[in-house]
């Protein structure tokens, strides 16, 4: 369930169905990285490089950049996701080496701050810019997190495979090139 309550008041129809699953979706995420010793915080995951500290700390700043993102939108100030690339990475490299405890509480803080965000926002259809400088309609910003949230959980090599995934998520249409990361997750 949300952190402010019932998504039907104020959020429209399919946009509630989203958050919902949204919510789910984090409710088992933050349950992964809960159930993990240290050690295994910081083994491989099945991203190149990254360590499941990495993978964790990236979905909690993806969801900061996606909050960032509508921010901008409602006041007119801010950056579009991220400062820069190199402070993206930066802060990835510097959060993986965290406790497991430290990252559920970062993962759930992010979370709560970007359903408030979403819930707070009432213009869907101006375009803003992401993180990597391509224009998208604010509408896009749930499904976006959603893809976060289930890919990254897959990512993090503990069994969560795509028979787990919301069913939303699992029959949504997504846009390139997240229909291709999703379609990345079912051959693995």
């Amino acid at each position: 369930m949300s952190p402010n309550g019932d998504y039907d008041s104020g959020v429209d129809t399919e946009r509630a169905r989203i958050m919902e699953c949204i919510d789910e979706a984090t409710d088992r995420l933050i349950a992964t990285v809960d159930s993990l010793s240290d050690e295994q915080v910081h083994e491989p995951s099945l991203l190149e490089g990254w360590t499941r500290g990495h993978v964790a700390t990236h979905v909690a700043r993806s969801g900061d950049a996606l909050s960032n993102m509508l921010i901008w939108l409602r006041t007119g100030r801010g950056v579009p996701g991220y400062p820069s690339v190199e402070v993206r990475e930066a802060e990835i490299e510097a959060g993986a080496g965290r406790t497991g405890r430290e990252l559920v509480a970062d993962i759930a803080e992010s979370a709560s701050v970007l359903t408030g965000e979403i819930a707070a926002n009432e213009d869907w259809e101006t375009l803003i810019e992401t993180p990597t400088g391509v224009q998208i309609p604010a509408v896009e910003i749930p499904s976006r997190r959603l893809v976060e949230v289930e890919l990254h959980h897959t990512d993090l090599g503990l069994g969560y495979t795509p028979e787990h995934w919301t069913d939303l998520f699992a029959s949504i249409d997504l846009g390139e090139p997240m229909r291709t990361w999703r379609a990345d997750r079912l051959d693995r």
